[in-house]
């Protein structure tokens, strides 16, 4: 058994650890240690459960406009689609698939001019691969009607071109016409008839969704399309999905899936998750260090205990567990009031911060500046595990010096003046 974990050390380190020292001042050290590492571990939980809500909410957003995955010709146009949307169902992780016709073009509407993504679709298969059809402010999916060239508007662009339901606007699309008096662009008239708000600005001020029919005539595919969206059970087995399909009858298309868009988006967050645990673990070392210093000063304050405990038969090993213990205890402490701590927080900042909002008056995320306007929260039990156990470590390592010096303390040098 490891000297630290005997009885008589654990004892011994245990009342040096409750004990009333003559010198208070490695008391102090010695809760300043604790509060330390209690405050490391509950900024590193919560700063980490706020990073992974924000990351779950903004992933829910994109994934609301943006397919987990999606088949598509090398050309942008896709024929047979029908087939696609079978072959694509046939897998076990496929839920559902719908084809779309996807293009840039701007809309007009008066003086106001804005750049656009215009996206064909059946509003009959839409919902299998989208959330849209639960996000419409006004209006419906199915109001789209094919030959009736009818439009549905994110909210953000309708108010920027300043429509609303009823109102036509024109659409122009990057494809011209020659006529006698030269090339001209290809415009026509549609009639807003939904708006939808996804609460995500990339989305709400740029799409523009129409008939997959009015989206191939207005685009001349014909009978092609851009592609196939479908929708998987588990969108974290999208890219195993997308290399299944590749290497099947699929494999002559370009099979994306929804990790590929924004993917600088996805890989800074995970950057900046991994810096930020860094960070804040200085704090956490920067208490184990304070522990360092605690327990040197507590081995000096100690020499003549020492010197006796080893007139009375005791090893150098177990003097090093007795100050192995203490260092330990303290280390343990502030790690379970850190893990209570971020918890705690973590699991209700939705009170904390509105709290303080109304307190100091400001908004802790502008909804212009930022993808979601609320402070989020995932706690990830994996993540507190982690840094509970990296503190407890730290904790550990930072008595091994202090407590090897102990083991070599001289008892006659130690004794001499008492």
């Amino acid at each position: 058994m490891p000297a630290m974990f005997r009885p008589l050390e654990f004892a011994i380190g245990l009342r040096y650890t409750r004990a009333k020292r003559r010198n208070h001042f490695i008391s102090f050290i010695s809760l300043t240690s604790m509060m330390g590492i209690a405050l490391g571990v509950t900024a590193l939980i919560t700063v980490l459960s706020v990073m992974n809500g924000f990351e779950k909410e903004v992933r829910g957003r994109i994934l609301d406009m943006v397919s987990h995955l999606t088949v598509s010709g090398s050309d942008a146009r896709l024929r047979g689609w029908s087939d696609v949307v079978m072959q694509l169902k046939e897998h076990p992780q496929v839920i559902d698939a719908a084809p779309y016709v996807e293009a840039q073009g701007m809309l007009i509407y008066g003086k106001k001019v804005n750049g656009t993504l215009i996206r064909g679709i059946l509003p009959a298969m839409e919902p299998g691969v989208s959330n849209v059809a639960d996000k419409m402010v006004e209006g419906q999916l199915t109001d789209l009607k094919p030959g009736s060239f009818e439009v549905i508007l994110g909210r953000d662009l309708a108010r920027i071109l300043r429509v609303d339901v009823g109102d036509k606007v024109t659409m122009v699309t990057p494809s011209a016409n020659i006529t006698p008096a030269g090339v001209a662009p290809r415009l026509k008239r549609f009639k807003v008839v939904g708006i939808f708000y996804v609460g995500m600005y990339e989305y709400d001020s740029s799409l523009a969704i129409i008939h997959m029919d009015d989206a191939r005539r207005l685009f001349r595919l014909q009978d092609a399309v851009t592609g196939v969206r479908a929708k998987l059970k588990n969108l974290f087995a999208a890219p195993q999905v997308r290399y299944e399909l590749q290497q099947s009858e699929l494999g002559n298309y370009w099979v994306r899936d929804w990790s590929s868009y924004h993917a600088n988006w996805f890989r800074a967050v995970k950057i900046e998750k991994r810096m930020i645990f860094l960070l804040l673990l200085l704090i956490i070392a920067v208490a184990a260090f304070n522990i360092v210093s605690t327990l040197v000063m507590l081995v000096t304050d100690k020499e003549s205990d020492i010197a006796i405990l080893r007139t009375l038969g005791a090893t150098p090993k177990s003097i090093m567990g007795i100050f192995m213990v203490q260092g330990t205890l303290i280390g343990v402490i502030g790690t379970i009031l850190g893990v209570l701590g971020g918890i705690s927080l973590s699991l209700n900042l939705d009170i904390v911060v509105p709290f303080i909002e109304n307190l100091f008056g400001f908004r802790v995320l502008d909804p212009g500046i930022y993808y979601i306007s609320e402070l989020p929260s995932d706690l990830h039990w994996d993540d507190v595990w982690l840094i509970s156990g990296v503190s407890f470590l730290f904790g550990v390592v930072s008595t091994l010096y202090p407590a090897w010096r102990a083991s070599r303390t001289k008892r006659a040098e130690a004794l001499r003046y008492e």
